[in-house]
């Protein structure tokens, strides 16, 4: 029997879990044309939440057209805009013809270079001479509302982690240019999600960014224990197995919730307990072990980067020590002085170890913490 709980790709129907209040803002929000700025942790579910939102939109609106870009895979700014062009092309037309008619059409000092890609009924490669996009930037932001003006239609651009185009050598004249030319676009809107909320922060909150003021920005929170919990149970049953509520309540809290590990701990629950049986607390461990094990490389690679003077704060957070640069913490734990403190913890804050979204500070990955604390003795 095939396992119930999924991870490692977008969660779809039945495997979207609650979110309906995340699910009616965002479409709000976007369906009334406002830039929307959405931030959390890596695998929380954001790009499950746009993906659901938009799919809900479109069969809502007749008018609506949404494309998807992925800025983890673009690397230099000439990638983005041929990804920007044929994605924006590849949501408003539906043939090989009118992809390569709109190609054509709509961008008028350019000639791409069209070819199929390896899905020919829905897909296809776009290419620019390098010297015409440093003179056709702008002709290439603005194609959406060229279309969406023409067409009669509306369009909404999503960007996922949308924080990566700030490595690229020349972002500070993409994002300016990027602004400058969407902020007037009356038919299209923006919804860009990251995972480094510091980045994304600092890109969309600071007065001295372009993007300043931009759209509205929304920071996901974790799905509730009691979804999880009821979610748990319903697989279980549903593929002929049982789980009592405190033990599905136990998978979701030791996981803190966290999207991805409550659906990879209950995944290996469900494999480690027979058919027709009950999970038992020794299944528990098992699985927990198990989910341990499979992360430990990544762990590891983690660890190992890290100074020592980082370990020790690490461990006093481990250890829900709270004031972190008080004499007798930093003492206890070898922290240097309060200035390599703040140091030190700004980094693991970039490096999405250490959150501060809480009124205290956390790890950010729950696993990586159970891993930590059993590395140094703390559990």
């Amino acid at each position: 029997m095939q396992n119930p709980f999924n991870y490692g790709k977008l969660a779809e129907n039945e495997n979207f879990i609650d979110r309906k209040d995340d699910v009616l803002l965002l479409k709000n929000m976007l369906g009334s044309g406002i830039n929307t700025i959405l931030v959390s942790p890596r695998r929380w579910g954001k790009s499950s939440l746009v993906k659901r939102c938009m799919n809900e939109l479109q069969a809502e609106n007749a008018d609506l057209r949404v494309c998807f870009i992925d800025a983890f895979t673009i690397h230099t700014s000439q990638e983005f805009y041929q990804t920007f062009a044929k994605e924006v092309i590849k949501a408003t037309a539906s043939t090989w013809d009118q992809w390569v008619i709109n190609a054509r059409k709509y961008l008028h000092s350019i000639v791409p270079k069209i070819s199929l890609g390896t899905a020919p009924d829905s897909d296809f490669s776009l290419s620019f001479n390098f010297n015409e996009i440093k003179d056709s930037k702008e002709e290439i932001l603005n194609l959406p509302q060229k279309i969406a003006s023409e067409k009669k239609i509306r369009i909404i651009v999503c960007i996922d982690e949308f924080q990566n185009l700030a490595d690229l050598s020349d972002y500070e004249q993409l994002e300016s240019m990027m602004r400058s030319v969407w902020q007037h676009q009356q038919s299209v809107t923006y919804c860009l999600y990251g995972s480094q909320r510091h980045m994304m922060t600092e890109i969309f909150n600071s007065s001295q960014k372009p993007f300043y003021r931009f759209g509205q920005m929304l920071y996901l929170k974790k799905i509730d224990e009691t979804e999880w919990v009821n979610y748990i149970i319903h697989c279980f049953k549903n593929t002929g197995k049982t789980i009592t509520d405190d033990m599905a309540a136990r998978i979701a809290a030791t996981v803190k919730n966290h999207s991805w590990y409550v659906q990879q701990y209950a995944a290996a629950v469900w494999n480690y307990t027979p058919e027709h049986e009950t999970v038992t607390e020794q299944i528990l461990d098992k699985a927990l072990n198990w989910v341990i094990e499979t992360n430990v490389p990544n762990f590891q690679t983690e660890y190992m980067s890290l100074s020592a003077s980082r370990i020790h704060l690490l461990l006093a957070v481990a250890s829900n020590e709270r004031q972190l640069t008080s004499a007798e913490t930093m003492k206890k734990y070898s922290l240097g002085t309060s200035a390599n403190v703040v140091k030190n913890k700004d980094i693991l804050i970039r490096k999405d170890i250490l959150d501060i979204s809480t009124d205290r500070h956390e790890f950010i990955d729950p696993v990586f913490e159970i891993w930590f604390k059993r590395l140094n003795g703390l559990s």
